[in-house]
């Protein structure tokens, strides 16, 4: 609680300083409502998905289907980085995150079909809910600013970051 409180206050006064440095408006941080923004919508999307998910309570299987969720939220948000982004590095990135995430659901796939739910684990359930609630709320504290290739990038810095953490959860439901 105490460092989602430091963060909104650091960027709440980052963000003021941002804007009282300078006169003109062109230099000024431009912030952009999270509701009308496409690469957050994406992201609300795939965590409404995630929330929605019936849980088998097998952490394997759990963690598949979820990371699945995760990773076609981060195909989408790569594709609209390919359709409406402008910097060729971003969208030689858009394009690796495609080919790689695409490869690791086709892996996930392959495990769902051929595992059904064994291990009930309700620790690890709630451990997967928090760490989803957690990256919900980080991705709504990050600055958008309608600019595809700046919101691309801010969103996919957290978004390996909570892939890791669930990782880590599933290892250690497995131990």
């Amino acid at each position: 609680m105490m460092k989602m409180t430091f963060k909104i206050l650091t960027m709440t006064i980052l963000t003021g300083l941002a804007t009282a440095c300078s006169d003109d408006n062109e230099n000024k941080i431009q912030v952009q409502p999270h509701d009308q923004n496409q690469m957050m919508a994406i992201m609300h999307d795939m965590m409404d998905d995630m929330s929605d998910m019936k849980m088998t309570q097998d952490p394997d299987i759990d963690y598949a289907m979820m990371m699945k969720m995760h990773h076609t939220g981060a195909i989408e948000m790569a594709k609209l980085e390919l359709t409406s982004g402008t910097d060729n590095e971003m969208k030689t990135m858009a394009q690796s995150i495609i080919d790689g995430q695409n490869k690791e659901i086709e892996q996930m796939d392959a495990f769902l079909a051929k595992n059904t739910p064994a291990t009930m684990n309700m620790e690890f359930h709630m451990q997967m809910m928090e760490g989803m609630e957690r990256m919900g709320k980080q991705a709504d504290l990050q600055i958008i600013n309608g600019n595809t290739d700046q919101d691309f990038a801010t969103l996919m810095i957290g978004h390996p970051q909570s892939a890791t953490e669930m990782a880590q959860m599933q290892v250690k439901a497995r131990r």
